[in-house]
């Protein structure tokens, strides 16, 4: 009977989202002269049909802060567990999404299972979270880049947390945690290096990653001959090129890279991951050993620039959970275990756990399960032990 009941909800919920996609129509249009707002300020939301059982969802359009500190809009999810919330409200988890693209069509929201990359939505509902998604400012809703763009991928997480208060009130606490996979990963470092100044009011709990691109450097330089490092840093360079370059004449994609590579990231840039993935290593192939004239890690302002976009700048002071698949063929194992003694030597409360044989791809999944207890620890005001002294001891 169960078998037969959880069929049924995964049928249903796989019609309603069809529906849903077919009739999204203008939701993501920014309203013109629209007025510059608190982040988190909701623009818009609408009931989701297709939400996981035993939950309600919303998407929504909500006010946030790019690099430059100006008003933008954002879109994202925003997901809380059916019936009356607990004295007090319930927490937040805000979701920071792995790479699927830096378009606008890629957003996670606007896909046909709008919940599928949301790592633990199911788990972390049932034990009572409300789950805040974003999309990151130019995707879904028309907005600056923010592909690896540290500051603006960190607000708009930190504001979808705002977003889920806005729109469900006393039903949420101030108690806050950030959740992020990967790309997302550095999108909740920064987000959690930012909250004490950008989001004084919010109680931020903890933050837990999972393989974050966390040197942006290393993960460069480690994929300067493969197709995922022509992809993720075509990606990336017309993000920095879109915002720096209005300020700053010498972020030239002509200076950085080939005039192969300089042919490529405008064919790369509109794609998505998941969707366009043979299209993608089609046009990344010819300039695989041919994508860099020279070093962006030394050469500036590039060097700089992948600087301030690298995590640990700053320090985050909330217990921080980090794990890693040691069979990630993305983001190695060592640059992980790399960043996380640079976080133990600033002192920072960490929990550091490995995954024989999990490669990038599941690690977020996988981690769901420690998560759990994890949080539930952080609730208990018992946070999991530092690895810290293990971590430093073996170095």
């Amino acid at each position: 009977m169960l078998a037969v009941l959880a069929a049924t909800g995964v049928v249903r919920q796989c019609s309603e989202d069809v529906v849903e996609h077919a009739t999204i129509g203008h939701f993501y249009e920014v309203p013109k002269r629209l007025r510059s707002r608190p982040p988190g300020t909701l623009v818009r939301s609408e009931r989701l049909l297709g939400a996981p059982d035993g939950s309600v969802a919303w998407r929504v359009l909500y006010h946030s802060r790019d690099l430059q500190d100006r008003d933008i809009v954002v879109s994202g999810l925003i997901v809380a567990p059916d019936g009356p919330a607990p004295r007090g409200g319930r927490p937040i988890v805000s979701w920071a999404h792995p790479t699927t693209g830096a378009a606008q069509r890629c957003a996670p929201s606007a896909g046909l299972d709008p919940f599928a990359l949301v790592a633990g939505l199911h788990e972390l509902v049932h034990a009572g979270y409300v789950v805040a998604a974003t999309d990151y400012s130019g995707m879904g809703a028309a907005g600056p880049p923010s592909y690896l763009i540290g500051t603006t991928e960190g607000r708009n997480v930190l504001d979808a947390a705002r977003a889920a208060r806005h729109l469900l009130g006393a039903g949420t606490s101030h108690d806050v945690l950030l959740w992020g996979h990967s790309q997302g990963g550095q999108a909740a470092l920064f987000a959690g290096q930012q909250a004490s100044r950008y989001a004084p009011g919010m109680h931020l709990r903890g933050v837990a990653v999972a393989a974050p691109a966390a040197e942006l450097g290393r993960l460069l330089a480690d994929h300067r001959d493969d197709a995922s490092g022509v992809t993720i840093g075509s990606y990336a360079f017309d993000a920095i090129r879109k915002v720096y370059g209005p300020s700053d004449p010498r972020v030239r994609l002509d200076q950085l890279l080939t005039p192969v590579g300089t042919s490529v990231v405008p064919q790369i840039a509109p794609r998505c991951l998941l969707t366009d993935t043979a299209a993608l290593h089609r046009i990344a192939r010819p300039a695989v050993g041919h994508f860099y004239a020279v070093d962006p890690s030394t050469t500036e302002p590039w060097a700089t620039i992948l600087e301030q976009n690298t995590p640990g700048g700053e320090p985050i002071s909330v217990p921080l959970l980090v794990t890693q698949g040691e069979a990630d063929r993305l983001v190695l194992p060592a640059t992980t275990a790399e960043f996380v003694t640079r976080l133990c030597r600033a002192g920072e409360h960490v929990t550091f756990h490995r995954y024989a044989h999990i490669d990038h791809g599941l690690v977020g999944e996988r981690t769901v399960p420690l998560l759990i207890d994890w949080l539930a620890d952080l609730h208990a005001g018992t946070p999991m032990a530092s690895t810290c002294s293990k971590t430093e001891a073996s170095q």
